[in-house]
């Protein structure tokens, strides 16, 4: 088993609720100041963003995210980079599209994720039909590839994407993009609950999650949760990074059950 899914197994069968935050990478100058404060707030896994100009499953703050970053001058190789000096204490997933992640062979894209340190990948708009040799050129490079599932897949496809998956399995909360939502989307949990019935591999709810109540509410049935666009929001806004962190940790403390009250205290 790999080195990210044991971490994540281990840390969920003691009883945590797992947390991946979403950060751009690139997004601003100090982006990987960003992700060492998310680290140290409180995440289990932070999942980062190689911007693309066509991002057809991200609605507005993240398509504003990687425009941001492009503008700047992000390129992979860059963010590699910068991922590969970061030294921070958590696994870092990359999630990208197809035309970066395979442009050129995605063995040579798995090994460079490898030499920077990641851990896993996404690739939200990779069929399952065409995931064998992705999947196979990640296992060799000792990245895993975790697989995304919505709430209109069947339940024979289901349990395939839950088989091939690996690392954990990204739960696609709602028929829809990325965003903030006034409320967690009803079919997430449905989800949620189906996936954990054909696969004991964690289960990470995503898409839609904006606050500490609906993190809360989204791992009573999933494992964990990814929050992506409510962060960017602020980072967008010109949150520093002990502000980013401070959500972070309003998030952790809603999944480890602590009062509102008693995180703001602690500075949360």
């Amino acid at each position: 088993m790999t080195t990210l899914e044991t971490r994540l197994r281990l840390r969920r069968d003691r009883g945590r609720k797992l947390l991946m935050p979403y950060l751009t990478g690139g997004v601003t100058p100090d982006w990987t100041d960003h992700l060492r404060a998310l680290a140290d707030a409180g995440a289990d896994a932070i999942e980062v963003g190689i911007p693309f100009s066509d991002p057809t499953l991200d609605g507005v703050t993240i398509q504003e995210a990687s425009h941001a970053a492009l503008t700047r001058g992000a390129t992979t190789a860059g963010i590699l980079a910068d991922l590969s000096g970061s030294r921070i204490e958590v696994p870092v997933v990359v999630s990208t599209y197809a035309n970066l992640a395979l442009r050129r062979a995605a063995d040579r894209f798995c090994q460079a994720l490898a030499e920077a340190g990641v851990q896993g990948l996404i690739v939200p708009d990779l069929p399952l039909e065409e995931a064998g040799s992705t999947g196979a050129a990640a296992t060799a490079a000792d990245i895993d590839l975790a697989l995304l599932a919505s709430p209109a897949t069947p339940g024979r496809r289901l349990r395939e994407i839950a088989e091939r998956s690996r690392g954990f399995i990204y739960a696609v909360s709602l028929m829809g993009t990325t965003g903030e939502r006034r409320q967690l989307a009803a079919s997430a949990a449905g989800l949620a609950r189906r996936l954990r019935d054909v696969t004991d591999r964690p289960v990470f709810l995503g898409f839609g999650i904006s606050t500490p109540e609906q993190a809360a509410a989204a791992t009573r049935d999933a494992d964990g949760a990814i929050v992506g666009a409510a962060l960017m929001r602020r980072v967008l806004d010109g949150a520093d990074p002990a502000a980013t962190a401070g959500f972070v940790r309003s998030l952790r403390a809603a999944l480890d059950g602590v009062p509102a009250e008693v995180s703001a205290d602690a500075g949360g």
